[in-house]
């Protein structure tokens, strides 16, 4: 039998082959409680542009993203709006879920047509309670999380833009990118103001940054892919 996701995705829409089962905070757990998961998680078709969840919004499910993009953003207290993360098929959402009497940090903006698969709170209490293996790793996969993510906002630290831009396309191509000859492929398109955010610049800054790394050879074009060099 297929995944339940399949049935209900549109011929169209290109699903990311990683099952909720596989997420990283569910990683090391058995074959039998991956089904478990698998077979509890409610599934949800999402249009372009729609929010999933809004910022400050109580936090009451997490998704891991079958297809499309999410792009997740922070509403400043001055008003202003910034990028802080792009999310592709194949990534997970909403991991505050876990905090009780939580709110969503982020808006959650779809960025193309999308489908997601999760829990609400409640369900993945009662799945824990009888699966207890499954909240132990959890806490041991979030623990590891914690260190990817501080490695990241250490990044934000460096003082030339060049530098910002560059670690910060590192970060992306490992979390999101594939393998290549020549580096690290990030696959989908990142527009100039949206890396322009990521890494707290002006978009004319960015323009010039990613001229220089493309001059020193840090990236490579490559029609619509971008390829990061790990050298």
């Amino acid at each position: 039998m297929g995944c339940p996701c399949e049935n209900l995705a549109p011929p169209e829409m290109n699903l990311s082959e990683v099952c909720i089962g596989h997420l990283w905070l569910f990683k090391n757990i058995s074959p039998d409680e991956m089904g478990v998961l698998a077979g509890n998680a409610k599934r949800r078709q999402l249009e372009k542009g729609q929010f999933i969840f809004h910022q400050d919004d109580s936090s009451t499910e997490l998704f891991l993203l079958k297809s499309g993009r999410v792009k997740l953003t922070k509403i400043l207290e001055n008003g202003n709006e910034i990028t802080l993360d792009i999310r592709k098929a194949g990534d997970f959402i909403g991991e505050n879920v876990f905090a009780e009497d939580s709110c969503y940090p982020v808006n959650a903006i779809c960025m193309d047509n999308s489908l997601t698969c999760g829990f609400a709170r409640e369900q993945l209490d009662e799945i824990i309670l009888q699966y207890p293996n499954i909240g132990l790793q959890i806490i041991k996969n979030m623990s590891e999380r914690i260190s990817q993510l501080t490695t990241k906002v250490g990044s934000m630290a460096e003082t030339s833009i060049e530098d910002r831009l560059y670690s910060v396309l590192k970060q992306v191509a490992k979390e999101h990118g594939t393998s290549s000859p020549k580096g690290m492929k990030i696959q989908f398109p990142l527009t100039h103001e949206e890396l322009s955010f990521l890494i707290g610049a002006h978009r004319v800054s960015v323009t010039r940054a990613m001229r220089y790394l493309k001059e020193t050879g840090k990236i490579i074009k490559e029609k619509q892919s971008l390829i990061v060099s790990t050298v």
